[in-house]
């Protein structure tokens, strides 16, 4: 499940659980391959978060994203980790799967 945010749903959408953020712009390249790569998981249980850090600046502010797509992971509205650059599908499933109890 892809689920656009911005600063007006950012904190309840993220407050609990297990959730991937990606902050992109619409005119970074490696974004928008991320985006193909991340099409696989929009009919998926997994929770993917988009964030346009030129559209909600202060959320990019807030997590110190400085490059293009960078994802957080969250728990329960904490930050856990920060992957930075392009990954493939199996990547990010990886990683997640290294953050399930």
């Amino acid at each position: 499940m892809l689920v656009e945010l911005n600063s007006q749903n950012f904190d309840e959408e993220t407050k609990s659980g297990l959730k991937l953020i990606e902050f992109y712009t619409t005119w970074c390249g490696y974004c928008r391959n991320q985006r193909i790569e991340l099409q696989d998981f929009e009919d998926s249980k997994i929770w993917i978060g988009l964030v346009d850090a030129d559209e909600s600046p202060e959320i990019a502010q807030k997590y110190n994203i400085n490059g293009f797509p960078t994802f957080v992971l969250l728990k329960d509205g904490n930050p856990v980790t920060k992957i930075v650059g392009f990954h493939q599908k199996s990547q990010l499933l990886n990683e997640l799967m290294g953050h399930l109890n």
